[in-house]
């Protein structure tokens, strides 16, 4: 059976932060970031350089998870959780990324303070299992 274009994209999207966040794999940004790659993140800096150059500083016992995710032809969003970041809290992510030609070509986010279940107003958690696949 042939994957679909979303299916494609969210297997790519998931490897790249996998090989960048987890594995710390050096030539993870060349594999699966365009060269042309574009940032809107207020806290990176432009380019897959200043992408790498971010997680090098990040503490190496940091952690990427993501609970779901979900696409729609060359956009891949994907509800995510840092932990170990060298602060207090973690942080909840929604990232947004534009796949071109079988590359990350440009990327958005949304990053919050992960609050635990005993800390929300809602009593529910802010990232878990309590999500599927879409």
């Amino acid at each position: 059976m042939q994957q679909t274009i979303e299916e494609k994209n969210k297997a790519l999207v998931l490897e790249a932060f996998n090989a960048a966040f987890n594995a710390r794999d050096d030539s993870a940004y060349e594999r699966y970031w365009s060269p042309d790659y574009i940032q809107h993140s207020a806290h990176i800096p432009p380019g897959r350089d200043g992408l790498r150059g971010l997680i090098a500083q990040c503490p190496p016992d940091m952690k990427y998870e993501s609970a779901l995710i979900m696409a729609e032809n060359d956009y891949v969003m994907v509800h995510g959780r840092f932990t170990n970041i060298g602060q207090p809290k973690g942080w909840v992510t929604l990232d947004i990324v534009r796949v071109e030609n079988g590359l990350l070509a440009e990327h958005w986010d949304v990053i919050q303070d992960e609050a635990s279940e005993a800390e929300s107003i809602s009593g529910l958690p802010m990232f878990g299992d309590k999500f599927s696949e879409v």
